[in-house]
């Protein structure tokens, strides 16, 4: 039987540079990255420097050919239905994308954003409006924007997977788009992932073929919760069977798994929930060769 790969990484610190983050998931042990290009509190950031690009580009060269995504800032809201924040968060997003190419990173997560006292509908369409406006304002292809679920809190879209594939529906761009599956948020938004059967059901909410990464976070909120706070692997609500239904799952396999939980600077809670994760890989799954 034809096995197919699991691939392991995390989130990590771009302080003191973009390279650096490609040096801290080394020693981590991770197999994927995904860092933010840009302090994500603050709404203006200095282009890519040549320099900076070229170092990023040697830090990947000598770690090895692993996937890597950048998150977009959490400022971010494309369903504002203010203009002064819609402008500012289309720009920062084609902002986002100008970085990325420059690195040559080439998935971007983006949080779908937030209703703010509007109707659902018409938080969709502003959605996808800003989110093609950013991608024509980014002249050119680039990096592919992946829609992430949200834990459903407060008047966010994206609890429900479903809206997920309406902003798609309404984009002009919809081949630069694609999913990101996060596991604690669609636990806390409701969806039961903790059983292959409960995971069979959430990710039918989804179009598979648009899924490109998954973030591996365990829940310190119950099922339903829209508590988005994320937990280590197996010592949250999910918990160590939830996520061997996860790494094993058929649509999921060879797609990156990125942590998002806590570390201190020593990243010794990466290199815990990377072995747990490892160690849930069910026989006859394989892994690929660690640099």
């Amino acid at each position: 039987m034809k096995t197919q790969q699991r691939i392991f990484g995390a989130h990590e610190s771009a302080a003191g540079g973009v390279a650096r983050a490609v040096e801290r998931i080394r020693a981590a042990g991770g197999d994927a990255l995904q860092l933010f290009t840009r302090n994500q509190r603050q709404w203006e950031a200095p282009p890519v420097s040549p320099g900076e690009a070229q170092a990023f580009a040697r830090a990947l060269e000598d770690w090895g050919p692993h996937p890597v995504a950048s998150h977009a800032s959490y400022l971010i809201n494309l369903a504002a239905p203010g203009e002064e924040l819609s402008a500012r968060s289309t720009a920062a997003l084609a902002a986002e994308l100008e970085r990325c190419r420059a690195l040559g990173i080439g998935l971007v997560v983006l949080h779908p954003g937030a209703r703010t006292g509007s109707g659902t509908e018409e938080a969709l369409d502003r959605a996808a409006a800003s989110l093609d406006a950013a991608l024509e304002a980014a002249d050119g292809e680039g990096p592919l924007v992946l829609l992430e679920n949200t834990a459903g809190q407060g008047s966010t879209l994206g609890g429900d997977l479903g809206e997920l594939g309406a902003i798609i529906e309404r984009s002009r761009h919809a081949h630069r788009l694609g999913l990101c599956f996060d596991t604690c948020h669609a636990f806390a938004a409701g969806h039961d992932v903790r059983s292959p059967q409960g995971l069979d059901a959430a990710l039918a909410r989804l179009d598979a073929s648009r899924l490109r990464l998954v973030h591996v976070n365990d829940s310190k909120g119950a099922l339903g919760s829209r508590l988005d706070r994320h937990e280590h692997i197996g010592q949250g609500a999910i918990g160590q069977g939830g996520f061997a239904a996860v790494v094993n799952h058929p649509l999921l396999a060879g797609l990156p798994m990125i942590l998002e939980t806590h570390k201190e600077k020593d990243l010794e809670e990466d290199r815990m929930n990377l072995a747990a994760l490892r160690a849930l890989v069910a026989p006859g799954r394989r892994e690929p060769k660690r640099s």
